[in-house]
């Protein structure tokens, strides 16, 4: 057995002496000034601990206005996104007739893992035993025995999820489960029939958005994004056809967005999260991050089990009402905008009604944004400290946010639950008759891995509240920076309608790559 480790990270373990107001004490404590700033109902409303889902009304418009903006005659157009390579479930059917193999795949994926080692991706891999795996697959797909729609398909797991016969660390030197029993999830994709060929970096617990330790593959002086950017990275470069990553506040679709890839996060509690180490029991999403929509919702499907995505209906978006949260876009950085401008001019010509969405405000996502991180870095320091984790020997970020929050008051952590509560009927109320919003992914392309630190809040202050209120939300590709740094658009609905999304996310996804997107 052989495991496989990138470069060493950027930030080591704390020293005895270092001041105790750093980046992330400090977040914690503006959270906490956020959270005490805000008006408590009277008589208050119960901690939501089981997300309720989001019911929309038929859209009875009152003279609307059209969502219309000016693209300014410097701004430049962004690249459309564009997918080589057959899709998963062409790959799965040449599998079943036997014009491919999943032993050609996984010599594939090795082949894309020893060009990228510099990418820091890939934490174990055992290459004598997968190809063992895989040549058991194809003796059954020759033998006339298809065990689902993954059958052959090699795919990775990020590294806190557990895989049986693989060890799991969670990105940190603090943790050891040598041979874990795996949860649902992965025994789902495993009786579909795909091939898990290894597991992938993470930031550290998954508490955070940056995966310090790899490399952007568009640009290496670049972060990946996280907290699953060896998912992502993996889905990039080729080492395997998707992978299995967890979102807590952005964790899937942080690092999909900054690596050109498409990451899918289901409803919350859409997927069972055992088997995991956990984050936060009351936002940990289990979901994946593929080449294409029609690749990640395919994996969904699987991983959604019994009661799968819901019926399918045709591609025509004709007559969906679709969002645009104006306060968002103005945050973004030009480039940023620009790119999602063009997805909803594109959705426009598709045949959508694109709308000025009230909801969420700016002022929305700073809320969202405090209560997330209250809320998940309770429940982690919570785990931990049951764990016995030694936290001094956590890289500095991780370190320090597991000790501000073993000091957040139970009372501040209930009204975080309850002012949860009040955001998810405010966003409820604000999107009546929406169908779907429409955001940047991330504010920013990928920031520099010198520079990364900074990055805290700014790369999830998009997402972090559909983990938070339990929606769905698809981040895929919309375009390119000049430097060749990929933009993320993100398409959010109401809980239970991951169809919907896969629906005019493959739209969309077609028209970029086409370049039927451009006026």
């Amino acid at each position: 057995m052989s495991d496989t480790s990138g470069p060493a990270p950027l930030a080591q373990p704390g020293q005895p002496g270092e001041p105790d107001r750093t980046l992330a004490t400090r977040s914690i404590d503006d959270a906490l000034g956020t959270l005490r700033a805000l008006v408590v109902d009277d008589p208050p409303a119960p901690p939501p601990l089981v997300v309720s889902s989001l019911h929309l009304a038929p859209y009875r418009p009152a003279a609307a206005p059209a969502l219309t903006r000016h693209r300014s005659a410097g701004a430049p157009r962004p690249v459309p996104a564009r997918v080589d390579g057959e899709g998963l479930a062409d790959v799965a059917i040449a599998i079943a007739k036997g014009s491919t193999s999943c032993r050609q795949l996984l010599e594939d994926a090795l082949e894309a893992m020893a060009r990228t080692t510099d990418l820091g991706a890939m934490v174990h891999v055992d290459p004598d035993d997968i190809r063992r795996q895989a040549d058991r697959l194809d003796a059954e797909a020759a033998g006339g025995r298809v065990r689902g729609p993954l059958h052959g398909i090699p795919l990775t797991v990020k590294d806190v999820i557990h895989v049986q016969g693989m060890p799991t660390r969670a990105g940190s030197v603090t943790y050891e489960a040598l041979d874990p029993p795996e949860g649902t999830a992965v025994a789902r994709l495993r009786a579909a029939g795909a091939l898990v060929v290894g597991k992938v970096a993470t930031h550290e617990f998954a508490l955070g958005v940056t995966t310090p330790q790899c490399r952007n593959p568009h640009d290496p002086s670049a972060i990946a994004g996280g907290s699953s950017g060896g998912s992502a990275i993996a889905v990039a470069t080729g080492v395997g056809l998707a992978s299995l990553g967890t979102d807590t506040r952005a964790s899937l679709r942080v690092p999909s967005a900054l690596c050109g890839v498409v990451g899918f996060k289901p409803t919350f509690g859409r997927v069972p999260v055992d088997g995991i180490v956990p984050l936060s029991w009351t936002m940990d999403h289990l979901g994946p991050i593929a080449r294409t929509v029609a690749d990640a919702a395919a994996v969904l499907e699987v991983l959604a089990g019994p009661a799968g995505l819901g019926p399918a209906a045709g591609q025509d978006l004709a007559g969906l009402v679709v969002g645009a949260p104006v306060a968002i876009l103005e945050e973004a950085d030009p480039i940023v905008a620009a790119a999602v401008e063009n997805v909803l001019g594109t959705l426009s010509r598709l045949g959508c009604r694109v709308l000025d969405a009230p909801c969420p405000s700016a002022a929305d996502l700073d809320v969202a944004n405090a209560l997330g991180l209250l809320i998940s870095r309770s429940e982690a320091a919570t785990f931990h400290r049951a764990q016995g984790t030694d936290i001094e020997r956590c890289l500095p970020e991780v370190r320090d946010q597991l000790r501000a929050a073993l000091d957040i008051p139970a009372v501040d952590y209930l009204d975080a639950q309850r002012q949860r509560a009040a955001l998810g009927a405010r966003v409820r109320a604000g999107l009546a008759g929406i169908d779907l919003l429409v955001t940047p992914t991330t504010p920013v392309t990928a920031p520099r891995r010198d520079d990364y630190e900074g990055f805290l809040l700014v790369l999830s202050r998009n997402a972090i509240i559909w983990s938070l209120l339990g929606n769905p939300a698809l981040s895929l590709p919309c375009g390119s920076s000049a430097a060749g740094l990929p933009i993320g658009v993100q398409l959010t609905a109401g809980p239970g309608r991951e169809r919907l999304l896969a629906q005019v996310g493959t739209a969309l996804e077609s028209a970029l790559s086409t370049g039927t997107s451009q006026p």
